[in-house]
């Protein structure tokens, strides 16, 4: 194994974000152990988040890890150097999403999914490429709409189930998840398919652990794809005619992810 490409919120993280806290807050280091799995084998760990710059930043640091992938495939940064992978769109004085906000489609999915999508306060704020939402909606008549709007060229990425509260919306708690408006060709798929180029991996040394349907759509571009317990929990649809290499952990979370990691090396060894 070469190397692992593995997303944060929901899958390496537990509980409010806790690096050593498991799905249902309980103190664990597994997570801590799935990456020191890998480092001893000296295989690389690149974070995949919908996350800003740099609250992907920070912990890929902590970690050890020169590259990372942040705002759900829109930038990836390898050895400290950024690349947009934005269809062409790169910053011009202006952020990716404050030229994507200029067009008016963030206010067209509020206005027309109003009571059942507004913005992930307060992280929706100081992003570079995506605007983040929360609520519950189907993404491909978002996308419909979109498309019917003049706006063909942004995608809604459904990116899984948040621990969060809504402010606005007619949705109960426990069913909210989070979504990124993005230009159309950006997705963590792109961006790990590129990661891999720079680095000369062969996809087939290569595993990815996700909880959502955008990190499901990395499974074509790496050699097996792990799916944490709670993701399918949260979404038992998600993996139906799903393309590539699919395994479901039995475990949740950093559980899940180590559950990943140790099958993977026990199998290869």
């Amino acid at each position: 194994m070469r190397c692992l490409y593995v997303d944060l919120d929901g899958t390496l993280l537990g509980r409010g974000g806790s690096l050593v806290h498991d799905a249902d807050g309980n103190p664990s280091l597994l997570s801590l152990r799935a990456v020191e799995a890998c480092l001893r084998v000296q295989a690389e760990v690149v974070l995949m988040s919908g996350r800003r710059q740099v609250t992907v930043r920070e912990p890929a640091r902590l970690l050890g890890q020169p590259s990372y992938i942040f705002e759900a495939g829109g930038g990836l940064v390898l050895d400290g150097e950024t690349f947009w992978l934005c269809d062409g769109l790169e910053p011009d004085g202006r952020t990716i999403a404050e030229q994507v906000a200029a067009g008016g489609a963030p206010e067209l999915l509020l206005e027309r999914f109003a009571g059942r999508l507004e913005f992930h306060a307060p992280w929706h704020e100081g992003r570079e490429v995506s605007h983040l939402f929360r609520g519950r909606v189907d993404a491909a008549e978002a996308d419909a709409l979109l498309a019917a709007e003049g706006h063909e060229q942004l995608r809604l990425v459904d990116n899984g189930a948040i621990h969060a509260r809504g402010v606005n919306l007619d949705i109960a708690d426990d069913e909210l998840r989070a979504y990124h408006l993005v230009p159309r060709g950006v997705s963590k798929a792109r961006a790990v398919a590129r990661h891999q180029r720079a680095r000369g991996y062969a996809p087939e040394d290569c595993i990815a652990v996700g909880d959502s349907r955008e990190d499901l759509a990395v499974a074509p571009v790496v050699g097996a794809f792990w799916l944490v317990a709670n993701g399918l929990a949260q979404d038992p649809g998600m993996t139906a005619g799903a393309p590539g290499t699919i395994h479901v952990a039995e475990e949740r979370n950093g559980a899940g992810v180590y559950e990943a990691v140790v099958s993977t090396l026990a199998h290869r060894g």
